[in-house]
């Protein structure tokens, strides 16, 4: 249980841990690398230790000379192995997803497995183009565990049923191991191209045609030398908490602004936030730069479906801003909400009312009214997902009397940090009235 106190402000500098899917997929890549990679800013949390522990189980060879840097020796193309025992993803799905598609084109049996959540997740969505690809794939029940025995692989054209980046990148990376030509997916809305820009980086040819992304398959890919820059999903409560704090002024270092990722910031900016962006640049084929946010009043707009894959992590947040903005907010088309960590149409709801927030669950999304005042205060179950704890904590300095949270520590799925530096950053030497 952990109690989060009420906020005059949020005001200060800080950085965010590195992009978990960054992180995620520089170890699966480098783990397949013919040499050292070296992996700088790598953001320690339990899912993308999940990923460093699967390749080193695999048989890559991973060390952190010093705090953030992981170096991993890779064994090439197809030397991967598989281990006496399961590979426990733990709760990461990226990590069971974007492996799949890599252990397609190896030799042996592997056999993928994780915790309750993850094991409770649609996994046929993999299974079912990585076998027409010519893999063998099982799945128990639709779910993990996962077992795969790689073989020749042949290239394909995938429609994706549903747009998903892990599906994609799944497929993508297994075209790495096709005999012949391009293996290609074609996306029903753009989806996070995070995976085709590290590939193209690594020399990889990579084509984007209108819904159509392809890949060549190699014989071999160099090292990588990446520096991860800050995750925007974990600096997405911070953007919003200083929104919505009169008088909060805070600069976010080094984010990413992949804008396969960044959607959640153009839906703040529509409702009236005051950001600004600056330093911007590039790292390892990856746009980065500082953002500056200033609170402001807000009001209301919908999230329609086609904008759903690019801020479908933060929906619980927008659900949270929606709830103090002026007007009715709507989101729609967001079904894949419910097979996350959570059901977070449902977790989502359950956590803003016992708050006092006034919005209904839809089968695809929700409804928000907005008040522009204070929240109560009381308590969250965030039923073990780390995005609801971190929607606690924000809601908690934007309360009147505190929120009380049951599982704090689930947010070392993603942040472990995530409560102290909002400890940091708050001031409590007064409230303000409300607006």
């Amino acid at each position: 249980m952990r109690r989060v106190e009420p906020a005059a402000a949020l005001v200060g500098d800080i950085a965010v841990p590195g992009v978990k899917g960054l992180c995620q997929r520089a170890a699966i890549l480098a783990a397949i690398a013919d040499g050292t990679s070296e992996i700088r800013g790598f953001g320690h949390a339990a899912d993308t230790d999940a990923a460093l522990e699967a390749v080193r189980a695999l048989g890559a060879g991973v060390s952190e000379p010093s705090p953030g840097t992981i170096r991993i020796e890779g064994v090439g193309m197809r030397g991967l192995r598989p281990p006496e025992g399961p590979i426990d993803c733990r709760n990461a799905g990226t990590v069971l997803r974007l492996l799949s598609g890599v252990l397609a084109g190896q030799e042996g049996r592997f056999v993928l497995t994780g915790d309750e959540s993850l094991s409770s997740r649609p996994h046929e969505r993999i299974a079912i183009p990585l076998r027409q690809m010519g893999a063998e794939v099982e799945t128990t029940n639709g779910s993990a565990p996962v077992t795969i025995s790689g073989g020749k692989l042949e290239p394909i054209t995938y429609v994706l049923p549903v747009a998903s980046a892990q599906v994609k990148s799944a497929i993508l990376l297994a075209g790495l191991f096709t005999q012949g030509g391009p293996t290609t997916v074609v996306e029903p809305v753009p989806t996070r191209d995070h995976t085709e820009r590290m590939l193209q980086s690594l020399g990889v040819r990579v084509r984007r045609e209108s819904s159509g992304i392809s890949v060549w398959p190699v014989e071999s890919i160099p090292p990588l030398q990446i520096d991860i820059p800050g995750d925007f999903s974990s600096a997405a409560p911070f953007l919003v908490g200083a929104t919505l704090l009169v008088g909060s002024e805070l600069r976010l270092h080094d984010v990413n602004l992949n804008p396969t990722r960044i959607g959640f910031l153009a839906v703040l900016e529509r409702m009236g936030a005051r950001t600004t962006v600056f330093n911007r640049r590039s790292s390892g084929g990856e746009p980065v730069g500082d953002l500056g946010i200033r609170s402001a009043e807000l009001v209301a707009t919908t999230i329609e479906s086609h904008e759903v894959p690019n801020v479908v992590d933060e929906l619980p947040l927008f659900a949270l801003a929606a709830s103090m903005a002026h007007g009715v907010s709507r989101v729609r088309g967001a079904e894949e909400l419910r097979a996350k960590e959570s059901d977070r149409i449902a977790t989502t709801t359950e956590a803003l009312h016992g708050l006092g927030a006034h919005l209904e669950a839809a089968p695809d999304g929700f409804t928000v009214r907005g008040v522009p005042t204070r929240f109560k205060g009381g308590s969250v179950e965030t039923h073990g997902d780390h995005r609801i704890a971190m929607l606690g904590g924000i809601a908690g300095v934007l309360s009147r009397e505190g929120v009380e949270i049951d599982d704090p520590d689930c947010v070392a799925v993603s942040f472990p940090d995530f409560f102290e530096l909002l400890d940091e950053i708050a001031r409590r030497d007064f409230v303000p009235e409300e607006r």
